[in-house]
């Protein structure tokens, strides 16, 4: 087993092996003494590890109650947020208590806000399902909801008591969640570090899960120790996601995260090889490997459709926002510009 521990404004271990699920009662205990443990799940992870997760706390003679929201980005939304809060309460949950966010990035992203905001917080350990949420959102406090302008526009900085990583969840996605995942590790790799790259263009699908989840982890971790609330270096994990959370917007969801960002992080790429920033090689390269996990490489919307879109977005300050540039495959850094250059941007990279 893999332990990383993050020293951010709250220190705490992610716990990286697969069959961890069957012990999650001990670890829960290795962390924290809760009368109620208050599970919050979706309607697929919940017929797939909720009973191995419940057998576990009962066993560590843990009491726990259980909230399943229908599955998908649609559910990460204010009416959802209430209505768990008002479930906890009805269930007298308390600052003693915790929540297990059990799932995907949809799920940990909800129960994260959740667990932040009822009675001004309370613990929440996250056990990510998705490869997703194993080597990104799971890690480094970043909890939200989605709004009708936007995508994770309310939500909080929050971090975890503990982070619970059983990779033999992986065995249940399907190929096209997978890939969806693998888009968020070739951005880390993109991001800094080539041994990574080398190691998913040789590998492809057939990666070294815990090697691969660990690198992106430890990456994640030292970003968070160095920027815990985004102001900085921690928005270079969004390489791919500016233009990539417009398409996922534009296309009302139906266009899953994963994708979006492989789009994303094609676009930028050709962008910045037709300004100039990077050489055609590492261009290619990343829409070579995009294209080697079965990603999209490109949508249908226009550039002003997206440009529009992307105004929305949280590195936007007044007049001016962060893009994220691969100078080089392992050399990503941040570029300010004026918000009416990302048009420029847009259409470079369609």
């Amino acid at each position: 087993m893999k332990k990383i521990t993050v020293n951010a404004s709250k220190k705490y271990d992610i716990l990286i092996a697969d069959n961890l699920l069957e012990n999650t009662g001990d670890l829960i205990l290795g962390v924290a003494k809760p009368q109620t443990v208050a599970i919050i799940t979706d309607d697929i992870v919940d017929g797939l590890y909720s009973k191995t997760v419940e057998n576990s706390l009962e066993k560590s003679n843990l009491k726990h109650i259980k909230y399943v929201i229908k599955s998908g980005e649609e559910s990460k939304n204010g009416n959802n947020f209430l209505k768990i809060c008002e479930f906890l309460a009805e269930n007298q949950i308390t600052r003693s208590d915790l929540i297990i966010a059990l799932g995907g990035g949809v799920v940990g992203d909800l129960a994260g806000f959740v667990a932040s905001a009822y009675l001004r917080g309370i613990d929440f350990i996250q056990i990510p399902t998705t490869l997703l949420s194993c080597v990104d959102s799971s890690v480094g406090g970043k909890t939200a909801i989605d709004i009708e302008s936007g995508k994770n526009l309310v939500g909080a900085f929050y971090q975890p008591r503990l982070v619970i990583c059983d990779y033999s969840t992986l065995n249940t996605l399907s190929d096209e969640v997978f890939s969806q995942g693998c888009a968020e590790v070739i951005k880390y790799a993109v991001i800094g570090n080539t041994e990574l790259f080398s190691h998913l263009q040789k590998n492809k699908k057939d990666f070294d899960r815990e090697y691969v989840i660990s690198e992106c982890v430890k990456m994640k971790r030292d970003i968070v120790q160095r920027d815990e609330f985004d102001k900085g270096d921690r928005q270079l994990l969004n390489l791919g996601h500016t233009i990539g959370h417009a398409v996922e917007l534009k296309s009302n969801f139906e266009i899953a995260h994963g994708e979006a960002v492989a789009i994303g992080l094609c676009m930028i790429a050709n962008a910045s090889y037709k300004k100039g920033l990077c050489f055609e090689q590492t261009k290619n390269d990343i829409i070579n490997i995009i294209k080697d996990f079965d990603l999209p490489v490109s949508a249908s919307f226009s550039a002003d459709e997206l440009y529009k879109t992307a105004l929305n977005d949280k590195k936007r300050t007044g007049d001016t926002i962060k893009l994220i540039i691969p100078y080089s495959i392992g050399d990503s850094r941040l570029l300010k510009i004026k918000t009416d250059e990302i048009l420029s941007f847009i259409e470079e990279g369609i």
